[in-house]
């Protein structure tokens, strides 16, 4: 008899340690949900703990075998509800929670406390900026060129809520959107437009993306046109358009040229014409340049001013005769 009543002493304060383990372990608990103001889960826990200790109590006190089968059993409770109830978000998440199947509300970033056994459902949603790669898309310009085109959105989520509630899938459903804008809107301008103007072409794509997107809950921060790849026909067409252009451009320059040279040319005769011996002057400098490489023959003209010496002899003569 005194082997068994020291048991049951024994197996008591084993049990005393436990539930007292275990109401500080609660009692954690419902703090934390009444600092987080979830007062529905720090009510609920709170009936709760006042059965499971008054049965606690009550058993602790009649120490028999079959109440103690019973202790054990509600010894297990606190570690089959507890832990349910725990939701940790991180700092980049939001939590949409679900009571019933009913929205209940947003839980915040850090611990949070909820109902278990499936009567409360949280989604988590990240809030960080993500990126979509839009498949590469075939249009027709507005001068009917045929591109395929590719570029990146980069959207976050703003509203966690209305990105749960009112849409499915909210990355798989901006990216079709975005592919189906991208379409549209550089169907309507020219080749010559999407390749100029890209910059505005891409404020454009994503003011109309933001806006078709607002209702979901998402803001598009972002759009960039990746690449614009053009057929082979039109790149040989571009290429002679532009061989052409260079072209045109070097006749120009070139006869610019000639023609800034011809007024140089006849004001340097204007000026050598007053002096006729600057002209000889001139045909003399222009000799070393010629012998540079001393690989050429030069013949020197002979100055007609010598012949007017000759002439003078032979007028005199035919007067003297």
């Amino acid at each position: 008899m005194n082997s068994v009543s020291s048991l049951s002493s024994i197996v008591g304060t084993v049990f005393t340690i436990i539930f007292f383990i275990e109401a500080i372990w609660w009692i954690v608990w419902m703090v934390i949900s009444a600092t987080r103001k979830i007062f529905a889960n720090f009510y609920f826990m709170l009936i709760l703990f006042i059965i499971w200790g008054i049965i606690d109590i009550i058993l602790l006190r009649n120490p028999s075998t079959a109440f103690s089968l019973l202790y054990i059993f509600l010894a297990c409770i606190p570690f089959i509800i507890l832990p349910g109830m725990v939701k940790i978000i991180t700092e980049y998440q939001r939590g949409v929670l679900f009571r019933f199947g009913k929205l209940s509300g947003l839980l915040g970033s850090g611990f949070n406390v909820i109902f278990p056994f499936g009567i409360d459902k949280v989604i988590k949603v990240d809030l960080r900026t993500f990126t979509i790669d839009v498949a590469k898309q075939e249009v027709i310009t507005r001068d009917n060129v045929p591109v395929n085109v590719d570029a990146v959105v980069y959207f976050n989520v703003f509203d966690p809520i209305l990105a749960i509630t009112k849409v499915a899938d909210y990355t798989h459903s901006t990216t079709l959107l975005g592919q189906t804008i991208l379409r549209s809107i550089l169907g309507q301008h020219e080749l010559d437009d999407m390749l100029s103007k890209r910059a505005e072409m891409n404020e454009k794509l994503r003011e109309l993306l933001d806006e078709a997107t607002d209702p979901w809950g998402i803001k598009v921060t972002m759009v960039e046109i990746k690449s614009v790849e053009l057929p082979e026909t039109m790149k040989r067409a571009m290429a002679k358009q532009a061989e052409a252009e260079r072209e045109r451009r070097a006749k120009v320059i070139s006869a610019d040229g000639e023609f800034q040279a011809s007024q140089k040319l006849m004001e340097a005769a204007a000026v050598i014409s007053k002096e006729p011996a600057a002209l000889q002057l001139r045909y003399l400098q222009t000799l070393p340049e010629i012998a540079a490489e001393k690989n050429s023959t030069i013949l020197f003209p002979f100055p007609i001013e010598l012949f007017d010496v000759f002439l003078k002899m032979s007028n005199h003569d035919k007067k003297d005769g």
